[in-house]
């Protein structure tokens, strides 16, 4: 069980100020939803919710159970258990796709000594286990021979970021735009296979433009528009369909 805490969260790269006071709090098993126009912030939080160096904190808090993870880097975050799933992942050629996550799990689970994950020492254990999740994001066993990213379709490469999601199983999940670039059947894929590595364990947080990918979800918990660099309105899954009827427009208008 964990909780992500956001608090008066200022972000700046170089001079420029992106984000100008946050603030959102994220409970155990919840889907969240970030959303906004272009240039309003929502990539920004989420690297700097990994630690990416471009992005400085200025002034606030980021609490993960209660403690702050502002002078972690990167990977002393990951291994806390927190998860990005990349806009556009890198193809990574030379890397096998089941070498990566096999070396990306065992080094996850002996940071997260004595919470149930086992370490899986032979290649043929974790070979059973990965079929298994291979199943749930709709992805064939022939997957796995590839090299990371190289040569997938954008639809293949969003749900590898989604298997990775679920072999790893990190505490807070953050996708960034998970239907960017993909076609209706795509986007479909990709919501089902996140519903259907969703669990009480697990926060995820969907960062997206438009309310269709969230139409495919089981369920949405919360919803959290951000403009400007703040958040401006919070609701329920009914403020996405609001937002595809009426755009943004009608929320910067209210805080202007």
């Amino acid at each position: 069980m964990v909780t992500l805490e956001i608090k008066d969260l200022h972000v700046s790269i170089g001079e420029k100020e992106i984000l100008k006071g946050i603030n959102l709090k994220t409970g155990p098993g919840e889907i969240h939803a970030i959303m906004g126009p272009n240039g309003s912030g929502k990539s920004t939080l989420a690297y700097t919710l990994l630690g990416h160096p471009k992005y400085h904190v200025t002034k606030g808090e980021i609490l993960l159970d209660g403690e702050s993870i502002l002078k972690l880097k990167a990977d002393q975050r990951a291994k806390k258990g927190l998860f990005l799933g990349f806009q556009y992942p890198t193809e990574v050629s030379g890397v096998g796709f089941s070498h990566f996550l096999r070396t990306s799990y065992n080094a996850l689970s002996k940071a997260l000594q004595g919470e149930d994950r086992e370490v899986f020492i032979t290649v043929r254990e974790f070979q059973k286990y990965l079929k298994g999740n291979l199943k749930q994001v709709g992805l064939p066993d022939e997957f796995l021979s590839r090299y990371l990213n190289e040569g997938f379709s954008g639809g293949e490469k969003k749900r590898s970021e989604v298997l990775q999601m679920a072999v790893l199983r990190p505490k807070i999940s953050i996708l960034d735009e998970p239907d960017s670039g993909l076609d209706i059947d795509a986007v479909q894929s990709v919501a089902k296979a996140i519903s259907e590595i969703s669990t009480k364990d697990t926060t995820i947080i969907i960062i997206t433009h438009y309310a269709r990918i969230l139409r495919f979800l089981k369920k949405l918990d919360f919803v959290h528009v951000i403009g400007n660099g703040k958040v401006l309105k919070e609701g329920d899954a009914s403020l996405a369909d609001e937002l595809e009827k009426k755009g943004y427009e009608w929320i910067l208008a209210d805080q202007s």
